[in-house]
């Protein structure tokens, strides 16, 4: 008798751990898909800015569990099909991943950034486009970038080197920009 007692409360507790994993995983996916399609929607806007209304993208939930599902990046830039991001140029990639991040930011904010070399893969003019987010962005977030393009470090307000006087000895150097050069006309972009 007390076996079967022991039996049953475990069925209770195998039920209840059920039931309560099934409520976690019922409000994971709700949250995860009402997050998604919020990142969708500004994926959306900010790739047919950085690419000026030429093209589309969209992110791609493969599978129906939103928790165990793969979510593909699709785009089409002017004058392509719809390509997934690994068939994009360097230049389209990056901008699209750009896109991307910056659509998360928008759901999800934070006052500090830390991008290294995103800009490498650009030319001038998405150069420019990338620096106007970045402007626009940096009204309600800190930016410090890491790069070697002349156009990026024109549009900084600090730059910060690292130089080597003597083999092994690192020094820093810092120029204040007391007026940044515009990257455009400086109106929003989001």
């Amino acid at each position: 008798e007390e076996l079967e007692k022991q039996y049953r409360d475990l069925q209770s507790s195998e039920t209840n751990l059920r039931n309560t994993i099934a409520e976690i995983n019922a409000t994971a996916g709700e949250r995860f898909l009402s997050t998604l399609e919020a990142i969708r929607k500004h994926f959306k806007e900010l790739f047919a800015l950085l690419f000026q209304g030429d093209g589309e993208a969209d992110l791609v939930m493969d599978g129906d569990d939103p928790l165990e599902a793969r979510i593909n990046i699709v785009a089409r830039p002017k004058g392509k099909r719809p390509l997934t991001i690994e068939m994009l140029s360097g230049g389209e990639k990056t901008l699209t991943a750009i896109a991307l991040l910056f659509a998360i930011y928008l759901v999800k904010p934070s006052p500090f950034c830390i991008l290294d070399e995103v800009d490498a893969p650009l030319d001038d003019a998405n150069i420019d486009r990338y620096l106007r987010l970045i402007r626009q962005f940096s009204q309600t977030t800190q930016f410090l970038l890491i790069t070697h393009n002349k156009r990026t470090m024109e549009a900084a307000d600090v730059l910060y080197g690292v130089t080597m006087q003597e083999p092994g000895v690192s020094k820093i150097v810092s120029v204040r920009l007391t007026d940044p050069e515009p990257v455009s006309p400086t109106e929003p972009i989001v």
